[in-house]
């Protein structure tokens, strides 16, 4: 048996990494943003596939056909790739190109498949600042 396996209960050291890419080219080929510490590929995966189906939403327009969406993602939208620590592709990470044709056809219409920000582990480091400053509360 592979280690691939492995990979989706089990975190590399260091944790997974999700490099978004800004599609307008503004960056080149480097990543706009790396998030890093996803303690599972399936939860790496899962950002993913939230954020660049929500990416290509906010390219959705009324009366544009599903090429016109895609076109306008290809554009002015993010993608996502899913890596290892040390920044190489992850033989099962999500890979838009799997799916984008499907979510430019069929607009979504459960927010949940949109919701990135709940999967996102710099959350939990907000959540940390948050925890440690005073209370607004007991300022008054």
């Amino acid at each position: 048996m592979s280690g691939d396996s492995d990979e989706t209960l089990f975190a590399p050291q260091g944790g997974f990494q999700v490099h978004l890419r800004d599609l307008s080219g503004a960056n080149g080929s480097e990543p706009l943003e790396t998030v890093r510490g996803f303690p599972t590929l399936v939860q790496a995966n899962a950002f993913a596939r939230r954020y660049v189906r929500d990416s290509l939403e906010r390219c959705r327009a009324p009366r544009l056909t599903p090429e016109e969406v895609l076109n306008a993602w290809f554009a002015f939208g993010e993608d996502a790739d899913v890596v290892g620590p040390d920044g190489t592709a992850v033989e099962q990470g999500w890979r838009s190109a799997n799916e984008i044709r499907d979510f430019a056809a069929r607009p979504c219409g459960d927010a949940e498949e949109r919701n990135w920000r709940v999967l996102d582990p710099r959350r939990h480091e907000d959540d940390d600042e948050e925890d440690g400053g005073a209370d607004p509360e007991d300022a008054a």
